[in-house]
């Protein structure tokens, strides 16, 4: 499926992830709102948290090959060596996956995400809801019948600050969709 995912990709409009449910395909275009809620969350997590980290954006692949998932979050929170090397990211590196919200698919971030990622053991997942100016930090995986969950769920509206892992950035002045 990758193979298939990296062919895609340089021929249709989108982006291509690699989930539980199979091969999901986001069309969006980028919106403002989505893209500067990214920069302004990525610029505020950069002023608190250690020079040794990063906000990674752009297009960070994480894959884990035997779970047979690949996702593209909006923002990874990785400490600059798990960088080093080729081919994507090993999910185990990330110390939060960051999502904005799409107008478009607001399930492919609420719904798909939330369940991939504590199975990848992405142990911070914070999701950012320009639609509502609302969102939620999950963490601490545990098991399930269905599988690995997140325990912990801590919903904020924009204008309170908000901690991500160990770090908290303030949400006021980020954008909403119209």
């Amino acid at each position: 499926m990758r193979r298939l995912v990296q062919a895609m990709d340089d021929t249709l409009p989108g982006r291509f992830e690699i989930t539980k449910d199979g091969i999901v395909h986001d069309l969006r275009t980028p919106v403002r709102p989505h893209e500067l809620t990214a920069v302004r969350v990525r610029k505020r997590l950069e002023k608190v948290m250690p020079e040794d980290l990063v906000t990674h954006a752009g297009a960070p692949d994480v894959e884990d090959e035997v779970a047979h998932i690949m996702r593209r979050p909006d923002i990874i929170v990785i400490r600059e060596p798990d960088m080093e090397g080729d081919g994507s990211f090993d999910p185990r590196t990330l110390i939060a996956a960051i999502e904005v919200v799409s107008r478009s698919n607001p399930d492919h971030d609420w719904v798909g995400k939330m369940r991939d990622y504590p199975l990848l053991g992405v142990p911070v997942y914070a999701v950012f809801d320009p639609r509502t100016g609302t969102g939620a930090v999950l963490s601490e995986i545990h098991s399930t019948p269905d599988g690995p969950r997140y325990a912990t769920r801590k919903d904020f509206v924009y204008g309170e600050d908000v901690t991500i892992a160990e770090w908290t950035i303030p949400t006021d002045a980020l954008p909403r969709y119209p």
